[in-house]
Parts: structure tokens; C-alpha cells; sequence
């Protein structure tokens, strides 16, 4: 019954892989046909068929533990409980290791993204928030020595340290407006300086990008007043200009009104006759203006000026 009992448990056990069952299925067999002979046709009859059992399932676990396998992306390193890391890096495919003695540790080396934000100040003593977005991966033949001194979470032992103390160092040397004009001289400054730091920890960079940038709010309520500061001063600039524009206009207009009536005088000194034809003049305005509107207008031609008597005329003009 114990026999029998064991090797059911041994059964359960194999189904969880089918080339344990079909081991298993083997052993029953072969025990089953050593049992008949002794009088026991049952499987677990017979104590040489558990121990079969058993030894079949130490050498599958056995063989197991020897294999491992590196997927695409990945590299491998052995501790070995003896003698500690063994400095050969192991890539892709399937390997094999000294069963419980060794042991294959798996890293990826594949670039891995980490955003770090950081809040620092710049050269003219304005916080600044930025977040920086980084692409990095280790170095294959290093990777002993990543794993004796930083583990396999390496990224995030080095990586926010190191990069707040670079984006300190690089942003207080640039002023806030510099920030903003200068942002791809600032970003490859950070990405230089980065990659030596992070080199000391043989991790490499693919690519240091400033995936945001902002400011306080008093340096934005500063910036906006200076903004309206400055287009208050622009008006008022083009209102001075308008003034003086204005004023040279009344000038010149005044300056032409007087050379006109300059001419006009000058003209009646040399031509008596220039009056009478500048009042011929106007009365043909004012009859083309009379004889075309829509109006009745009962006056007589001297208010009007529309009489032609230029007799009367030179005798109006004599009197005064």
C-alpha cells in the first residue's frame, strides 16, 4: 500500500512533463513484468520500481540544472559556489553549467529607457523643473564586475544619482532665458558630462534628451510683465512718433498756405485782372453746383456770386 501510495504521488508529479511520463510509463511497465514473476502483477508491488522511479526523476532534475538557456537581448554570467563569479560572459543559446554548484545569472543588454526629473536652479537663481529622458545599456564585458558591485538593478543605482548631479552642474552656468534659446547646446552639454560619469560604471548611453522644461511661477508672472512692460513702451513710442509726424504735417501745411497766399499776392500786384478771374472761377463752381441739386434757392446773383458785371466788380473793388 505504501509502494503503491508512492508511486502515485511520483505519477502526479510526472505529468507535469511528457518526457517524465513517458519515463514513467516505461518504469510501470518494466515493473510490472518483474512482478508477475513474483507473484505481485501490480506496479507498485515491487520496491525496485519506486527506486526506479526515483532514480529516473533525480537524473531528468539532475539534467535539468545542467541546461540553461541566453535569449536574444540577453547575456550570461556563472557563480560558481566555490570560486564566485567567473569573469567569462556567456551569450546567446544553450549552455551548460555544473549542476548546484553553478548557477547562470541572465542580464539584459538591450537599451532600457529611464526619465529622471530634477529640480535645480540656474545661473540667475530661477528654479527650473526638467526631466530628462535617457537610453542606456551596460557593457557586455564588464558585466561581472556590474554584478559583484552594483547588482543586476544597476540602472537604477547610478542612473538618478548621476544625473541630478550633472543637470546641477550644467544648468547653473545658463541663465533661465538662456534655457530656453540655447536648449540644444544645454542638452549637449548634459549629454557629454553624462556619458563620462556613467561610463565610470561601464553603463553606456545611446541617447540624453530634455523631454521637458519649466519654470517657476514667479519667473513666468516675471516674464509676462516684462512682456506687457515692453509692448506699453512700444506704444507709447509710436504715439511720441505720431505726434512728431502730426506736427510736421501742420508745418508743412502751414508753410504751403503761406506760399499760396504768397503767389496769390504776388500775382494781383503784377496782374490786376487775377481777381476777376478767380471770381469767374468761383461763379461757374456755384452755378454748375445751383443748376445740379435737387433744392430751390430763391437768391439774387450778387449773394450767390453770380453776377458778371465785372464793371461793378472794379467799382466794388475801388471802394474798398
Amino acid at each position: 500500500g505504501i509502494n503503491a501510495e508512492y508511486g502515485t504521488q511520483n505519477q502526479s508529479r510526472a505529468t507535469m512533463n511528457p518526457q517524465m511520463t513517458r519515463l514513467l510509463r516505461i518504469m510501470r511497465n518494466a515493473g510490472n513484468k518483474r512482478g508477475s514473476g513474483g507473484g505481485g502483477g501490480r506496479f507498485g508491488a515491487s520496491p525496485f520500481g519506486a527506486l526506479g522511479i526515483a532514480a529516473a526523476f533525480g537524473l531528468f532534475s539532475l539534467g535539468s540544472a545542467a541546461i540553461y538557456n541566453v535569449n536574444g537581448g540577453q547575456r550570461a554570467i556563472i557563480f560558481n559556489k566555490v570560486t564566485g563569479v567567473k569573469e567569462q560572459v556567456i551569450g546567446e543559446g544553450t549552455h551548460f553549467c555544473v549542476p548546484f554548484v553553478e548557477k547562470p545569472i541572465l542580464f539584459s543588454v538591450r537599451s532600457r529607457v529611464t526619465e529622471i526629473p530634477s529640480l535645480t536652479g540656474s545661473k540667475d537663481l530661477q528654479m527650473v523643473q526638467i526631466t530628462l529622458r535617457m537610453l542606456s545599456y551596460p557593457v557586455e564585458n564588464e558585466l561581472p564586475a556590474i554584478y559583484c558591485t552594483l547588482g543586476r538593478d544597476y540602472n537604477e543605482k547610478v542612473l538618478p544619482s548621476i544625473a541630478n548631479e550633472v543637470l546641477k552642474s550644467v544648468v547653473a552656468q545658463f541663465n533661465a532665458s538662456q534655457l530656453i534659446t540655447q536648449r540644444q547646446q544645454v542638452s549637449q552639454l548634459i549629454k557629454f558630462r553624462l556619458t563620462e560619469r556613467a561610463r565610470d560604471f561601464h553603463i553606456l548611453l545611446d541617447d540624453v534628451s530634455i523631454t521637458d522644461l519649466s519654470f517657476g511661477s514667479e519667473y513666468m508672472n516675471a516674464v509676462e510683465g516684462k512682456q506687457v512692460a515692453q509692448q506699453e513702451a512700444e506704444r507709447a513710442k509710436f504715439e511720441v512718433e505720431k505726434a512728431r509726424q502730426e506736427a510736421k504735417s501742420v508745418v508743412v501745411r502751414a508753410k504751403g498756405e503761406a506760399e499760396v497766399a504768397k503767389m496769390i499776392s504776388d500775382a494781383c500786384s503784377r496782374n490786376p485782372h487775377f481777381i476777376k478771374l478767380r471770381y469767374l472761377e468761383a461763379a461757374r463752381e456755384i452755378a454748375h453746383t445751383v443748376a445740379h441739386g435737387h433744392n430751390t434757392i430763391y437768391a439774387d446773383a450778387g449773394g450767390l456770386l453770380l453776377s458778371t458785371d465785372l464793371a461793378k466788380l472794379d467799382k466794388d473793388a475801388s471802394k474798398q
